[in-house]
């Protein structure tokens, strides 16, 4: 009778296993690992599921470079190979840079302070202007000598003291302190070739006292009418004249005969007038 049993368990012993065996769950597949993969699980996920089915994949080096170029991570590939290897841990990813500080605003523009001009380029005197340089227009001037009034144009006037004579009782410019003029001069002249004159009221005009030839001596008694100044050369034959502390009245500034094609005798026909007011 006990020999008769063994066959019948044994029968229902191997039964059992088979049909243990077809209710196991299949293990993981490379097929697998690409789904995980494309499916965007993070790589700690996927190798926690090679580990737990410890799977060894027989994996030949064609398939480690398709697996490599479908993206599936170096630490996947590893664990693939072998479920018990040891894998570095992922990188940190990098932290989000702080959006940038909002820039301040601008503080308001101030008025730009006036500038020199650009250069000048015709022959003549400027004075400035709202920052800008504008032309000072000359009169003319009538000289007298030995009580004989005498134009320019006339006979030469013999070298010495004359007198000379502006029409009109102030100068049509008119300018404030501090006075700033810029004179750019003919080829080879320099600035102190100009004289800077105090015109002094006179009949039907303004009158002034100097000397012929452009040059004063300091023991005429023509220089009384002089008024000193220095010129800053800023450009070829351009200079500026600055006049900070000038008091009120009528000025001239008066070139000297190369400066003046209407001059004769080492002398000029016209000057270049303003008068200072308060």
């Amino acid at each position: 009778m006990k020999l008769l049993l063994v066959p019948v368990v044994a029968g229902f012993l191997a039964t059992a296993l088979a049909f243990a065996q077809d209710a196991a769950p299949p293990k993981i597949q490379v097929s697998d690992v690409l789904e995980m993969v494309q499916g965007g699980l993070p790589e700690d996920l996927i190798i926690a599921k090679l580990r737990k089915d410890k799977v060894a994949f027989d994996l030949t080096a064609q398939e480690m470079v398709q697996l490599k170029k479908a993206g599936v991570g170096d630490n996947v590939i590893k664990v693939m190979l072998d479920p018990a290897a040891v894998v570095s841990a992922a990188a940190p990813a990098a932290p989000t840079p702080a959006p940038a500080p909002a820039a301040a605003p601008a503080p308001p523009t101030a008025p730009a302070a006036p500038t020199s001009p650009g250069p000048v380029t015709e022959i003549g005197v400027y004075f400035k202007k709202a920052g800008a340089w504008a032309e000072l227009p000359p009169e003319i001037v009538t000289f007298k000598t030995g009580g004989v009034l005498k134009t320019i144009g006339t006979a030469g006037i013999v070298k010495g003291d004359v007198n000379g004579h502006v029409n009109g009782e102030n100068s049509p410019t008119q300018l404030k302190t501090p006075v700033t003029l810029l004179v750019y001069t003919p080829e080879g002249t320099a600035i102190t070739e100009y004289q800077l004159l105090l015109l002094r009221d006179a009949k039907d005009g303004r009158e002034f006292c100097t000397v012929t030839g452009g040059v004063l001596h300091s023991s005429s008694g023509a220089t009384h009418d002089q008024v000193p100044f220095e010129g800053k050369k800023i450009a070829p034959r351009t200079w500026e004249i600055e006049l900070p502390n000038i008091s009120s009245g009528n000025y001239a500034l008066l070139p000297p005969a190369s400066a003046d094609g209407t001059g004769t005798s080492g002398r000029a026909g016209k000057v270049f007038s303003f008068r200072v007011i308060e």
